[in-house]
């Protein structure tokens, strides 16, 4: 079903991505690349970043852009993402930045993830998913959120320097490279932030 005041949005001025990760910003705005909207990040306007409170992806996505939303007085779009692990119970789940501590090193958090998955007994092939929740706020008002999977395995030790966060140790469905070696543009076309980008596409 098409979102008039969603479309007209984000086709006729500026957004905020409420995000301050480089590798995230560059992500979604090729993403964006066929709204041709203008997109600044909440980095770059030294917005600050509130504290994730919210127990799903969802929550923590829409809480950022509403943030961003009222500090920029543009509509926004955040993303809250991460890894679920299967052996793991999900984990670390809406957790998988601060997995990564203070200093938000994903080498530190990966081998965290090794290191769990062999407490577990199950460091090998562990069935793994990326999630992804878009969420959209308008100054004005009104709230959409989308989300998107994308299901495989874990390999270690992590492979390739693309990418960003976990990528190096995901190999999705499918796949003989992880998401850290294949080339962006293919990833960008499979992974669980293209899955939720094509529902808000087609919301528009």
């Amino acid at each position: 079903m098409q979102t008039p005041g969603l479309r007209s949005a984000l086709t006729s001025r500026r957004l905020v991505m409420a995000t301050h990760n480089p590798g995230k910003v560059v992500e979604l705005a090729e993403l964006l690349t066929p709204l041709g909207v203008e997109v600044v990040s909440a980095g770059d306007l030294r917005l600050p970043e509130p504290e994730e409170t919210e127990l799903t992806f969802a929550g923590n996505a829409l809480l950022k852009a509403r943030a961003a939303a009222g500090g920029a007085g543009l509509p926004a779009l955040a993303d809250d993402s991460g890894l679920s692990v299967e052996a793991l119970e999900g984990a670390p789940g809406i957790y998988s930045a601060r997995w990564a501590g203070p200093g938000k090193d994903f080498g530190v958090a990966m081998d965290r993830v090794e290191q769990a998955l062999i407490a577990a007994g199950d460091k090998g092939a562990a069935r793994a998913k990326f999630v992804c929740a878009l969420a959209v706020v308008l100054p004005e008002g009104g709230e959409h959120v989308f989300e998107g999977e994308v299901h495989g395995r874990l390999v270690f030790p992590a492979r390739g320097t693309r990418g960003f966060g976990y990528d190096p140790i995901f190999l999705a469905d499918g796949f003989d490279q992880t998401f850290g070696e294949i080339d962006p543009a293919l990833k960008h076309s499979v992974s669980h932030r293209a899955a939720a980008f094509a529902k808000l596409l087609a919301a528009l």
